[in-house]
This record gives structure tokens, sequence and C-alpha cells, in this order.
């Protein structure tokens, strides 16, 4: 049950940034990056980045719900979702965010 729950909260979420890209005429070389954040750390980025959507939830489901977006994401597209070197994952998270790194406030 737990498993169904996090795909479809994938889905749900692939979904939303698809909206979010068209809604801010993402290019085609542009992307997300996925990162699992604390509260503190989703502040920064929020304040940093424009746009950005989270997703609250328990650790161990974060867990589950950023591979399975990632892997979705990848899927899509196969330039997708280039791992950057100061991409920041907390040990605890609270939320799964997405935000694109030359979109700077």
């Amino acid at each position: 049950m737990i498993n169904s729950t996090v795909e479809l909260q994938a889905k749900m979420y692939v979904f939303d940034l698809g909206n979010c890209a068209k809604e801010y005429w993402f290019k085609d070389d542009e992307d997300w990056d996925l990162c699992l954040a604390s509260g503190e750390q989703k502040l920064e980025l929020e304040k940093k980045y424009h746009p950005t959507i989270s997703k609250k939830g328990l650790p161990e489901t974060l867990v589950q719900l950023h591979h399975m977006v990632k892997s979705r994401l990848l899927k899509a597209n196969p330039h997708f979702l280039k791992q950057g070197p100061s991409e920041e994952m907390s040990s605890t998270p609270e939320f799964l965010i997405a935000f694109n790194r030359n979109r700077r406030r």
C-alpha cells in the first residue's frame, strides 16, 4: 500500500515539475535539480532559486520518492538531472525539493 502511494506521489510530482517548466518557459537544455532537504535548507534554496517545488514527508518515504521521481525524469529525458557538486542532501530530510540552478532570484 505504501509503495503504491509513493508511486502516485511520484507521478503527481513529475506532473507538477512538467507544468512548472512550461509555465516558466524552461528551454530544452534546462533541467531540475532534486535534493532532500531539512526545513532550513528548503528556506535557503527558496531564497536563492525560483521556481522551486517542494514536497513534505517522512524521511523513509522521501528517499523512495526521490529515487522514483529521478528515475521517471531520466526515463522522460536522459539529459535531465545533471548531478552538481554542490547538491545538498540532508541526513534527516523533511522535504524533497526541485529547483533550477540557472534560475536565481
